[in-house]
């Protein structure tokens, strides 16, 4: 399995939800910052997007599509500038998932879906910026509009498998605007994402993924790497944004919350499992990066699901 596909393989998708946007004349909505990722599509006419921590307005026309990360309140408009109505206001009259505001006439339609995830998506999601903008006139566009209207339909039917299914289709949705994102990056900033279009590194960090329970030294995955222990440490901290030892920590946690939600397996199990000799090493690892104890995560998370 490639890298990616590795880490999206590990997603939970704790909640989903679609709904439309259905506006005419003079507009603007302000939107909170999203609770995990939200995808868009514009199906009709445009508008402009205005997102927390991007200095100009963007211009999205028919097709466009566009993917925005958890923590950015942004706005719809017809035009930059317009005062905007709050959207909870806007989506509290919405009328089978489609939201209307503005003049009678409608001339722009937009269609969603929000896709929040488990503590162990923040490997990825911490790499994104806070908007992704697909054009309309792109394959990618065309796989999403799909995707949304598929969503659509999952979340209004009671068909057998309809759980499952609007879990690929945020996969799928997220993994097409990942492969954009990376196509178009002339020069990557720091972070795990970016460690996939180099060669060095992205055999380093499959290494890490297929045994996460060696006992790797920086000597060794340098040698997997084919560069000397030095240049490696500074190529890969540069380059993903934390040190390998850092990064396999990290992805051992990753692993470890999964498997407290997902079995009911003994800590020591899991422990050994991901190559700690005890359970108080495991703990001791696994506080440093989720802030608890693997017993209170486990207890957190069973609360949350009962």
């Amino acid at each position: 399995m490639d890298l990616l596909s590795d880490v999206l393989s590990l997603f939970d998708t704790r909640s989903s939800y679609f709904a439309g946007l259905k506006a005419g004349g003079e507009w603007a909505i302000d939107f909170p910052p999203p609770d995990g990722i939200k995808f868009n599509a514009v199906i009709e006419g445009g508008c402009w997007l205005t997102v927390a921590g991007i200095d100009a307005p963007v211009q999205l026309q028919t097709g466009d599509c566009f993917l925005l990360a958890p923590g950015h309140a942004f706005t719809l408009a017809s035009a930059p500038g317009l005062p905007a109505a709050p959207a909870l206001d806007v989506y509290r009259h919405a009328q089978q998932g489609v939201a209307r505001h503005g003049a009678p006439r409608h001339d722009f339609f937009l269609i969603g879906g929000r896709f929040s995830f488990g503590d162990e998506a923040a490997i990825l999601l911490d790499c994104l910026p806070p908007l992704l903008h697909v054009r309309g006139d792109t394959d990618q566009a065309g796989v999403l509009h799909w995707a949304l209207q598929r969503l659509a339909q999952e979340l209004q039917a009671t068909a057998p498998g309809a759980a499952l299914m609007t879990r690929h289709l945020g996969h799928m949705m997220l993994l097409q605007m990942l492969r954009q994102y990376l196509a178009a990056q002339a020069s990557h900033p720091a972070g795990w994402l970016f460690a996939l279009a180099d060669p060095r590194l992205r055999a380093a960090i499959e290494a890490m993924h297929a045994q996460p329970a060696h006992r790797w030294t920086l000597a060794q995955l340098a040698a997997v790497a084919g560069q000397s222990r030095s240049a490696f440490a500074v190529h890969f901290k540069n380059r993903v944004g934390v040190t390998p030892l850092d990064y396999l920590l990290r992805w051992r946690m990753r692993l470890a919350t999964r498997r407290l939600k997902g079995s009911g397996a003994p800590i020591a199990t899991i422990a050994q499992a991901l190559g700690y000799d005890s359970d108080s090493a495991f703990s001791h690892a696994f506080k440093r990066v989720m802030a608890c104890s693997p017993r209170q995560y486990r207890l957190r998370h069973a609360g949350a699901q009962a």
